[in-house]
């Protein structure tokens, strides 16, 4: 078989026709230094209050703070693996971040679906990151879903 002629189906995760209102997923991840290392020499953000104990000590977060957008890449994470799943395409994404996340704590990151627009197979997704009971980050996004 031909790499043009491939079924890739098993390959999608939901498809648009496939999605309700209200529909949610989340995936939970512990930041670890090695995490915050790692995502600051891929996006080459080595602001020190990320990376420097004794900077990030004399800001008003008091310690080493975790990139927002590394908070922000678990929202993406949840789309591109459960919900819609793998095949979807990211178009946008409002974020405000509302408190810090630092080494150690656990981020749970939700999507769910607000609303769907058929014409164009795109879903409006109300998104958040919490530790414990605050939320850290939240906002929307919109997502092109493959049809069936």
């Amino acid at each position: 078989m031909s790499e043009s002629s491939r079924d890739f189906s098993e390959f999608y995760g939901l498809r648009f026709e496939e999605l309700m209102i209200g529909q949610s997923s989340a995936i939970s991840r512990t930041v670890t230094d090695a995490d915050i290392l790692m995502f600051a020499g891929v996006s080459g953000d080595t602001n020190p209050v990320h990376l420097d104990s004794e900077f990030a000590g004399n800001t008003m977060f008091g310690s080493r703070i975790a990139h927002g957008m590394l908070s922000a890449s678990y929202v993406s994470a949840v789309f591109g693996t459960r919900l819609p799943g793998p095949g979807c395409i990211y178009l946008s994404q409002e974020l405000k971040f509302r408190a810090p996340v630092h080494v150690g704590d656990t981020v749970v990151a939700r999507v769910t679906v607000k609303e769907l627009k058929s014409e164009r197979r795109r879903a409006i997704f109300s998104t958040e990151c919490r530790v414990g009971d605050k939320i850290v980050l939240e906002g929307d996004a919109e997502i092109l879903i493959p049809a069936r």
